[in-house]
């Protein structure tokens, strides 16, 4: 681990447990790398604030904490709004992720974030559509997977689940939150929310989701550790679900790491395995981790995974068909088009770079 990535572990524990960072560790880091570290993990406005609390008050950490704290209050005011509209709709609905943990840090503004999630009733997505556009935001992708996005500027993005994982997803996943509704607790009259347990399992679940993806980074570790420090969990069910979920060792290690991390204590060997993964994973992953764990959990030779990404799946008997009709509706909807999908593909990926970063990843596995 390298000394920059302790510092902005330091300042990150100081900010989550409200305590103030020694003057003298301070004075000896690099705050430009720490500033571009923490950016990478998307906690930049969580290190200024411990900055700032030591007496380290300068242009960066000030338009970083003012940053986080304009979105913040935009989008508290926002989904105020918006959920006054479901209210009047008879839409059920409930915050998810983000929109709940950023509640719950030290600071108002301390945890960044880039959209909020919603589930809400799909039977009502027209209707959720309607409302959306009647406030000002565009359908950027609708009916094309599990979540509907929805876009604002200047910063407002709001992803809207018609169900929490869809059918491309780990089975056991998709299986045990396909008909969630029923297990919901009535917040308001048509606001839901997790019993305080489900509400860890499934955000463990989504972490789990983008960790066996191409990774996770150090925002979800906090999101741990600052949950656990305010709720008081039924540990032999959270375990028991857990197992169902597939997840249980992950919860094990997740939580473990995440407390040890930020309480300041001696890392184990396997927390020191997850942490060094999850610092080269950055918030959104990595190519080359997505691509390493896909041959590990497959066991596919190179050429198979090649032979895979190239693939255009035809019928509805394959996995892969429901995933692919909501990437891209025009061609599944005229289907005489479909063997042009692979270059389709194969082109807007070479222009992005997204192949050639692949193609690397592959060869390097």
């Amino acid at each position: 681990m390298s000394s920059t990535a302790m510092d902005v572990i330091y300042l990150a524990s100081c900010a989550v447990n409200g305590t103030v960072p020694e003057k003298a560790r301070v004075d000896s880091m690099d705050l430009d790398a720490v500033y571009a570290f923490a950016a990478h993990h998307m906690i930049t406005a969580t290190i200024a604030f411990a900055l700032e609390s030591a007496g380290y008050k300068d242009q960066k950490s000030s338009n970083a904490i003012a940053a986080a704290m304009r979105k913040t209050a935009l989008f508290d005011q926002t989904w105020g709004n918006i959920k006054n509209q479901l209210e009047n709709a008879g839409i059920w609905y409930m915050p998810l992720k983000g929109a709940v943990l950023k509640n719950l840090y030290p600071k108002y503004g301390m945890r960044e974030f880039a959209d909020h999630d919603i589930l809400f009733d799909a039977s009502r997505a027209d209707d959720v559509k309607a409302i959306m556009e009647d406030m000002g935001f565009n359908a950027e992708r609708f009916g094309t997977s599990n979540h509907d996005c929805y876009y604002k500027r200047p910063c407002l993005n709001f992803e809207m689940h018609r169900a929490l994982f869809g059918p491309s997803h780990e089975v056991k996943l998709y299986g045990y939150y396909k008909n969630i509704e029923p297990r919901l607790i009535r917040e308001r009259t048509f606001e839901r929310r997790f019993t305080p347990e489900d509400f860890y399992l499934y955000f463990l679940a989504h972490e789990y989701k983008h960790y066996e993806g191409g990774g996770t980074g150090l925002r979800s570790l906090m999101d741990t550790y600052v949950y656990l420090n305010h709720v008081d969990l039924d540990v032999e069910y959270v375990a028991a679900e857990a197992e169902k979920l597939g997840i249980r060792e992950f919860e094990e290690k997740n939580r473990s790491l995440s407390l040890h991390l930020f309480s300041g204590e001696k890392l184990s060997a396997n927390d020191q395995e997850i942490l060094d993964y999850i610092l080269s994973s950055g918030t959104y992953g990595t190519i080359t981790h997505r691509v390493q764990n896909k041959l590990k959990k497959s066991g596919w030779s190179k050429i198979h995974y090649m032979f895979d990404r190239f693939f255009v799946p035809f019928s509805r008997k394959n996995e892969k068909y429901e995933a692919y009709a909501g990437a891209y509706p025009f061609f599944y909807q005229h289907k005489i088009l479909l063997p042009l999908l692979l270059f389709y593909r194969t082109f807007r990926a070479m222009k992005t770079g997204r192949f050639q970063a692949e193609a690397k990843a592959v060869r390097d596995a």
